[in-house]
């Protein structure tokens, strides 16, 4: 779940969507829909105006409480901001409406994953690549959770199949080389390493390393993948 458009145009977009929006919302005696909620709400949380982007999908869901992506959505924004606790309660009502939902069970996991709860992360990013095979999002997140409790050779093989999938993102790559390492393999972890350099330079920049927070890698996967970063 990735908010596009980062040119001068969107920014002028979401400037005059705002504007109409908080128009429109602040409009007495005008009936305002769960999608107008919902598309301030995306505004809002553009900006990384969370609480205001909270608020405003908060009450988009309790106009459509059907509307499953709806909740995705609010639960995500509620990840984002850090609450986590919101994030996970509003993921499982979305889950509960509809378990076989592939974006729900995707959120869900990460905010699992994210927050520590391995067991939940893997349970939920086990069901979700059942849902669809071909889940690049939950191979790679069950390699980042598996690595952490130990089980290198599944995190090899889950990694390898987020690559597969996946062949231009350098996460996955990084995960497979933790598995490598974690299983002892230091040639292949640093070989694995290069290549996904070669995909995206900047990962060969240890500060740059950081970042992998965001992409699910917890602090000491962060610091193993600089470790390995230091000897190639």
């Amino acid at each position: 779940m990735k908010d596009e458009g980062t040119g001068p145009g969107s920014v002028l977009s979401v400037v005059v969507s705002s504007m109409a929006a908080i128009t429109l919302l602040a409009s007495p005696g005008r009936a305002v829909s769960a999608d107008q909620y919902r598309q301030q709400g995306l505004a809002y949380r553009q900006q990384e105006r969370y609480p205001e982007a909270i608020a405003a999908l908060t009450r988009a869901v309790e106009l459509d409480p059907q509307n499953i992506s709806g909740r995705v959505v609010l639960g995500w924004t509620q990840h984002r901001a850090g609450q986590s606790t919101a994030a996970a309660t509003t993921l499982l009502d979305a889950f509960y409406l509809n378990p076989f939902n592939v974006p729900t069970s995707n959120a869900l996991g990460i905010v699992y994953l994210v927050g520590g709860n391995l067991s939940a992360a893997i349970t939920t990013h086990t069901w979700a690549a059942l849902l669809k095979p071909d889940n690049e999002i939950a191979h790679y997140n069950l390699s980042l959770a598996l690595e952490r409790i130990g089980q290198y050779d599944l995190a090899v093989a889950t990694a390898k199949e987020a690559a597969r999938l996946e062949p231009t993102n350098p996460h996955p790559l990084i995960a497979l080389a933790l598995a490598h390492w974690g299983n002892q393999d230091r040639a292949l972890a640093q070989q694995t390493f290069r290549w996904a350099i070669d995909l995206d330079g900047r990962y060969g920049d240890a500060r740059f390393l950081t970042y992998l927070n965001e992409a699910g890698f917890s602090p000491e996967q962060i610091q193993r993948s600089q470790q390995i970063l230091q000897l190639l």
